[in-house]
């Protein structure tokens, strides 16, 4: 493992542009921000893009030298390889998006004591299998989020706002994947339920990678020319495979992760996006940028948080829907605060379990496995 280069640049600021980036070299011991991207690069519309530019924002906003790396392939080497290199760089801040960070965090965070590691969505069970048992550092703090409950979120307004006829098309079977993916059958369940119905159906498939191909178009085209209204794209650029079949016969999609209306209906037709199941990324990096420049790391370090509802006010929470919702008579926004105080209240729960499909009872499952892998 390549050894730390302290890289000490004397004194002055010095300002240049990168990417668009605003790039500001500090002393070795002010804060220096480099990102690694998961699966995907920058320019995914999700996961990725919505860290690089939370970090890229917050960086730009208090004069911090930030930068972004993408390893050469999936691999945990070249995950580790990319990280120790924004270490040889001098950057000592790492954000780190997705679960596959989990070898390299337990590789190399404990090599560099002096650099703190931010991980988003990467679980103790992740951290803990990768390290052959109990993992513990206190340069690392992580991040996972409820995802589950704004899955459930998406399901329920989808059937409040009359659409029977549901997909959900997830990226790979990841465990935050997964929650998405239940929590959306259980909303949609439980709405049916509410309304009476025994006539709502749900697709429910992985295409075994993050993002759309001619492959998993195909299916999404079978599934929209079969009648399916609304697809939960749920994966990176996944989406992109579900935007182009509905965009045939005038069908919906439901976002993930960011408010995914602009960029899906700037694309494929406006109004295609029925809402967004989104969780707090760029929430969650301010905050632990902002900890970490006021020298409250002390309040993170070592932590696993489990980010979900903190509050019965929708748009104080780390899960929610945006403000795009096409709201309607049949799920307004104001129902949407009820129910969002319902779960709070724990009056609603919704169940966090990835490893079978929730039970229904007013709707039809049609779980057709995986298109890849």
């Amino acid at each position: 493992m390549r050894k730390f280069i302290s890289v000490l640049l004397a004194g002055a600021m010095i300002a240049s542009t990168m990417l668009g980036t605003t790039i500001v070299a500090h002393a070795d011991d002010d804060v220096r921000v480099a990102m690694i991207t998961d699966y995907g690069d920058i320019t995914d519309q999700s996961f990725n893009q919505t860290t690089y530019e939370a970090c890229q924002a917050w960086c730009q906003e208090n004069g911090i030298d930030f930068t972004y790396k993408k390893p050469a392939t999936d691999a945990d080497a070249d995950r580790e390889s990319s990280m120790e290199e924004a270490i040889e760089d001098g950057y000592n801040v790492i954000v780190m998006p997705g679960y596959a960070f989990a070898v390299a965090i337990v590789n190399v965070a404990p090599t560099y004591p002096d650099v703190k590691f931010v991980a988003l969505d990467v679980s103790e069970y992740d951290l803990n299998t990768a390290a052959g048992g109990e993992f513990s550092e206190e340069n690392v703090y992580s991040a996972v989020y409820q995802e589950e409950l704004a899955g459930y979120m998406a399901g329920y307004a989808a059937v409040k706002l009359g659409y029977k006829k549901l997909g959900f098309l997830g990226g790979m079977a990841v465990p935050a994947v997964i929650r998405y993916g239940f929590g959306f059958v259980q909303g949609a369940d439980d709405a049916a339920a509410e309304l009476g119905l025994s006539d709502v159906e749900l697709k429910y498939v992985y295409g075994g990678q993050f993002f759309g191909d001619a492959d998993i178009t195909s299916v999404m085209d079978t599934w929209y020319q079969g009648g399916t209204e609304v697809v939960f794209a749920c994966g990176g650029g996944i989406y992109s495979s579900a935007a182009e079949a509905a965009a045939k016969i005038n069908g919906k999609v439901i976002g993930v992760d960011v408010d995914q209306a602009a960029t899906i209906d700037d694309a494929y037709g406006e109004g295609m996006t029925v809402t967004s199941a989104m969780k707090g990324l760029a929430a969650t990096v301010k905050t632990l940028l902002t900890a970490i420049k006021d020298g409250n790391w002390d309040d993170y370090k070592g932590q696993v948080q489990n980010l979900g509802l903190v509050s019965e006010n929708p748009d104080e929470n780390y899960v929610q829907l945006p403000a795009s919702t096409q709201w309607a008579d049949g799920f307004t926004e104001d129902d949407y605060k009820a129910l969002v105080a319902k779960m709070f209240s724990g009056e609603i729960e919704v169940d966090a379990n990835t490893e079978t499909m929730p039970a229904v009872e007013a709707i039809t499952v049609d779980d057709q496995g995986a298109i890849k892998g």
